[in-house]
């Protein structure tokens, strides 16, 4: 055991490790600033109700559109039998895309792909357009896709891993915040119809259940996540 401590403690001293911690810590002040946060939480969002989309037209759902708005919330609007799996599926997959998406994110700039990170970013993000129905998501959209862009195009390869290696960091601690954010909410009432309560009133389980799940998904996904980061290649 005090071998393996010695090893990962050596490996994480590596020049590419100690950037990759860097950048965890700079994500997580991003995440907990109030500030940074009501300006990068669309990030989120868009992550969130891509899930929601996906597995509605994996669950064979129709997709009728996607809403963005100024104030962080989103809105996955599909239609098809409003009861039954697909349907539990469907509300299940906003709050865990985002921490799934910042595992593979992480598992790519593992292993010295975070070229394929940023083009599959690129690409989701496109189809995503796709489906939005406001001014306010095309923008958002864009503005997030431009940014990638901008990286995958003019970035040397270090930096785009170490922008990635940012980048999921951020949607590990993203995933968990907007779970806390909801508890808040419905400890005061304020969300009568969020996913939880949705699922609740489709499954039968108590909200809680659901955010406690959608929070431990989260956990891990960090835990998991976060070592792959901090033993990435050196950069």
């Amino acid at each position: 055991m005090d071998d393996l401590v010695r090893e990962w403690s050596a490996q994480l001293l590596d020049s590419g490790n100690v950037a990759a911690l860097i950048a965890g810590v700079l994500s997580l002040l991003l995440v907990l600033s109030r500030n940074t946060w009501l300006l990068l939480r669309n990030v989120v969002t868009i992550a969130h109700e891509g899930g929601h989309a996906v597995v509605a037209l994996l669950s064979g759902r129709k997709l009728n559109g996607i809403r963005l708005h100024s104030d962080t919330s989103g809105l996955t609007v599909s239609t098809g039998k409003p009861t039954g799996p697909g349907m539990a599926f469907t509300l299940l997959a906003g709050y865990p895309a985002v921490s799934l998406l910042g595992l593979g994110g992480a598992w790519l700039v593992t292993v010295d792909l975070a070229h394929v990170m940023l083009w599959a970013c690129i690409a989701l993000l496109a189809v995503m357009l796709l489906a939005i129905r406001n001014a306010y998501g095309v923008l958002s959209i864009v503005l997030t896709g431009g940014v990638i862009f901008a990286v995958s195009w003019f970035a040397t390869p270090a930096w785009q891993a170490l922008c990635c290696a940012l980048f999921s960091w951020f949607l590990l601690f993203g995933g968990l915040r907007p779970i806390a954010e909801l508890r808040r909410k419905r400890t005061g009432g304020r969300a009568p119809n969020s996913d939880a309560d949705q699922l609740a009133r489709l499954t039968g389980l108590p909200a809680g259940i659901w955010l406690a799940i959608w929070f431990l998904v989260g956990l891990v996904a960090v835990v998991i996540g976060g070592t792959w980061l901090l033993l990435m290649p050196q950069v």
